[in-house]
């Protein structure tokens, strides 16, 4: 194939609930550029550009991965390699018909492809209108009826024009982002990741509300293996397409369970782990500037997720509990881990913390007064103290 245009000139990120922050607006707008500058550093250097309503990237090289990349940074809603014009009908023509005999030339078919023009003048001084724009390109682009059927409601392909004062953008494709906040714009959350479907569907839904996330892991060493540690890296990482670098902290927990099944009620044991996780995650929370505890916690899912369980297990600790997932069926929660790219390392198949002595017959309405009269019988504090002496940090970057 023969190639008339060279590659994209730059890249057009959108976004859709930062423009409804009015005053905050330019604080939104810039963690969101130093985010997607952050995103691309491993492909490519980038110029970034803030405009109204868009950012505009400029990569040195391998425009169509970095666009790629881009469109997993939450805070996005699209993005699309754009091709340059001058803002003068002709030059726009010229762009235009060139993009599109280029694609067309590597389209597979069946033809003809249903395709349309969109317009939008952004630079009011042009001398046509959205609508005369489309219309005026149509005669000078379209290869004929065997190739293009004109069809505005139900296109295969559209051509999108975006008119500005010094630059007129042209695109074919654009890639769907996850829409949301800027990471970084709305604290910080400790995520206790299991190794399960759900919690890494929770830290992607804190990523999108703005949350820079962290992750606390429990290792029930020697009950479980190290392929559990393994699989939960593999997770954060895997998580890292939304947020570039993070922290996994991993906890000794055995002596927690081994303590718990010698000395409390066998009914209790799952929600007393849970209450001892909480504690313990309270701490790195403190010792590592995490204002609250993210889980992946679905109401009724499990037994240990009534209202009552859920109660005596966020009564361990007073800092804020985000449940992304509380109202999430498990059919959503799977949905989503598909297609955040966590499904199949959640269903390796590695045992964790909560399998190691599990209760016969749990608990399903627990209370606060018999977890702290099994609790008495503990020694609460030096548990806490040595799980979080023993704790491993591990720093994570992605890895695509």
């Amino acid at each position: 194939m023969t190639t008339t245009l060279a590659a994209p000139e730059a890249i057009l990120v959108r976004y859709a609930e930062i423009a409804l922050k009015k005053g905050n607006r330019p604080v939104f707008e810039r963690a969101l550029a130093r985010n997607l500058r952050e995103a691309a550093k491993e492909l490519s250097p980038v110029r970034v550009e803030r405009t109204f309503g868009r950012i505009t990237v400029y990569p040195e090289r391998r425009a169509l991965q970095v666009a790629r990349r881009l469109a997993d940074v939450p805070g996005v809603k699209t993005v699309s390699p754009v091709w340059g014009a001058q803002s003068d009908p002709t030059d726009i023509a010229r762009v235009a018909k060139a993009l599109l005999d280029d694609t067309l030339a590597e389209h597979p078919g069946p033809w003809p492809i249903r395709f349309r023009i969109r317009a939008r003048r952004a630079e009011k001084r042009f001398p046509m209108t959205s609508g005369e724009l489309e219309h005026a390109l149509g005669p000078q682009i379209l290869p004929g009826p065997d190739k293009i059927k004109v069809d505005l409601e139900n296109a295969d392909l559209t051509l999108g024009i975006e008119v500005r004062s010094d630059r007129t953008w042209l695109y074919l494709r654009s890639h769907q982002g996850p829409g949301g906040l800027p990471v970084g714009t709305l604290g910080r959350g400790l995520v206790l990741l299991s190794g399960g479907i759900d919690s890494p569907v929770a830290a992607y839904l804190a990523m999108k509300r703005g949350c820079r996330v962290g992750y606390i892991s429990f290792h029930s060493s020697p009950f479980i293996g190290e392929g559990f540690v393994k699989k939960v890296t593999d997770l954060a990482r895997a998580l890292g397409r939304y947020q570039s670098e993070s922290r996994l902290f991993i906890v000794p927990f055995a002596e927690v369970q081994t303590s718990i099944r010698d000395n409390a009620p066998e009914p209790y044991r799952t929600v007393l782990y849970r209450r001892f996780m909480q504690r313990i995650a309270d701490r790195v929370a403190d010792e590592h500037d995490y204002q609250a505890l993210v889980t992946g916690e679905a109401l009724g899912q499990v037994a240990s997720q009534t209202m009552e369980n859920m109660e005596c297990i966020g009564a361990a600790t007073q800092r804020m509990v985000l449940r992304p997932l509380l109202t999430y069926d498990k059919e959503e929660a799977v949905t989503l881990a598909r297609k955040i790219g966590t499904f199949e390392l959640s269903n390796v198949p590695e045992p964790d913390c909560c399998t190691v002595f599990q209760p016969s017959r749990p608990v399903i309405k627990g209370t606060i007064k018999a977890c702290l009269e099994a609790e008495a019988k503990l020694d609460v504090a030096g548990l806490v103290d040595r799980a979080v002496a023993g704790l491993e940090l591990r720093k994570i970057t992605f890895e695509d």
